[in-house]
């Protein structure tokens, strides 16, 4: 990307007014960004040197940057104002987005904004947030799963490379920026808001919107407009100390987590038949190949996830041949396109991976990261009447966890485990998942032992290894 250089409308462009070689998509953002600064008609951009439609890396044409006198009134202070261009369609040719029509999401539906706090004699903004707005544009391009209010993202590193606790980020809705219709669709503002590891693990114990609401209410922390401080050096359960326990703990205890599923560094084997027996069994193991997912186990995957999202809905996992189309997400991302599969991948499936086994003896397997979850899983989720997916990053396996509330599961109190093809299901009853949360009490403290770890309920026929990211890396060794 270039430095920072003057940007906004382009020369000639007054108020209400574009050239004719103006893309019309920009039209309501800008107008959206005038209305905020009337003042500042040409803000700092940075731009994308080469443009993603010809053959660039950097997804988003360009990042403006607004300079914010905050709110004293609000204790709102002075910062720096990012607004990206390029998630949604500015063009409407299909150079970038599918032109779907007026009337849905204009290309991702979204742009990016980040407010980043002003330090005191700074006279430009930093341009390093621009290059974290691409960072997410790039996943949200490859991997085509969009963000959502609410939704976290696991960075684990200092959002601007320096020695900052501000190493991850939530998604909300700007505070300022309002949904605007453009010729090709509406797009609304998704702000990133900084956060600390310890935040990070309360959104996803609990949900990122309770983080939120508490990160609004500390001032140094991000106050109503949620502004990032990467000088802050304390977390707000370190401001506050009862927020974890009056508000965090409680809200566990009462909500659960939303968190459905992530992606994972994982691996499942099938102990009930030898390892020869492949002809009718799948032993998803590392150092085997894993075969596809079949594109109703991927449709099902995903809405699977979608589903657990929705607080108030009954949980149910859906039928196997459902054909809807959502994507599987980290936190809540659903997808416009099947980016778990490759188009041929539901043709290479044999009938007989497609058969529901059921199977007598399992063994999991996940890197400590990966781990560390499982108790979010089982008290978050599961003592909740819910569901939780981890699907691997390296393959196509799928380990479910269900409880006995969730209809729609293939795994059953009969046969708590069983397989469809490389998507495993696990069912645990509520007994069998407070003894869990005992034996593995010392995951929520992953520091405190050396990998690799085991686990194992013989009469449960159930057995979780925490093994090095490197067998994950690399499963031949």
């Amino acid at each position: 990307m270039e430095s920072a250089r003057p940007g906004g409308a382009p020369p000639g462009a007054g108020p209400g007014s574009f050239p004719p070689l103006f893309p019309p998509g920009l039209h309501g953002i800008y107008g959206e960004c005038r209305r905020l600064y009337p003042e500042q008609p040409n803000p700092l951009q940075v731009t994308a040197i080469l443009k993603y439609w010809l053959g660039g890396p950097d997804p988003l044409d360009y990042v403006s940057m607004y300079r914010n006198l905050g709110n004293p009134a609000l204790n709102v202070p002075e910062h720096w104002h990012y607004v990206s261009f390029g998630l949604s369609d500015l063009y409407g040719d299909n150079r970038v987005h599918e032109f779907t029509g007026t009337d849905g999401p204009s290309g991702f539906g979204f742009e990016l904004t980040f407010r980043l706090k002003r330090e005191t004699g700074e006279s430009a903004p930093p341009t390093w947030p621009a290059e974290l707005m691409q960072g997410l544009a790039r996943y949200v391009f490859q991997s085509e799963n969009t963000f959502c209010s609410g939704d976290h993202v696991s960075w684990h590193s200092p959002l601007d490379n320096s020695e900052s606790r501000i190493q991850h980020m939530l998604l909300t809705e700007d505070p300022q920026m309002q949904p605007v219709q453009t010729p090709f669709g509406v797009v609304n503002f998704l702000q990133i808001v900084g956060v600390c590891t310890e935040e990070l693990h309360a959104a996803q114990q609990w949900n990122g919107q309770g983080i939120l609401e508490l990160l609004r209410t500390v001032p140094v922390a991000g106050g109503p407009w949620l502004i990032t401080d990467m000088r802050r050096g304390e977390t707000i359960f370190e401001i506050d100390p009862h927020l974890q326990q009056e508000r965090v703990d409680k809200g566990i205890e009462t909500d659960g987590s939303n968190l459905s599923g992530v992606s994972a560094k994982c691996a499942w084997d099938d102990l009930s038949r030898p390892p020869e027996d492949d002809e009718d069994s799948r032993s998803i193991c590392i150092g085997t190949q894993p075969r596809r997912l079949s594109g109703k186990d991927t449709e099902q995957i995903r809405e699977t996830l979608r589903r657990g999202l929705e607080i108030n809905s009954k949980p149910v996992l859906p039928p196997i041949n459902t054909q809807r189309q959502n994507g599987l997400n980290y936190d809540r991302a659903p997808s416009r396109k099947d980016s778990l599969e490759s188009e041929s991948s539901a043709a290479i499936i044999p009938h007989e991976l497609i058969r529901t086994r059921q199977l007598e003896s399992v063994h999991l397997k996940f890197n400590q990261e990966s781990g560390a979850l499982i108790p979010l899983c089982l008290r978050g989720r599961l003592l909740h009447g819910r569901h939780f997916t981890y699907k691997s990053i390296t393959g196509d396996t799928a380990i479910t966890f269900v409880s006995t509330g969730v209809e729609g599961a293939f795994a059953t109190e009969e046969h708590p485990y069983a397989a469809h093809g490389p998507w495993l299901q696990i069912l645990l009853t509520e007994e069998f998942v407070e003894r869990m949360l005992e034996d593995l009490e010392d995951l929520t403290s992953p520091e405190e032992f050396k990998l690799p770890k085991e686990y194992s309920w013989p009469e449960k026929k159930l057995k979780v290894s925490i093994l090095p990211d490197a067998v994950f890396d690399n499963p031949l060794h």
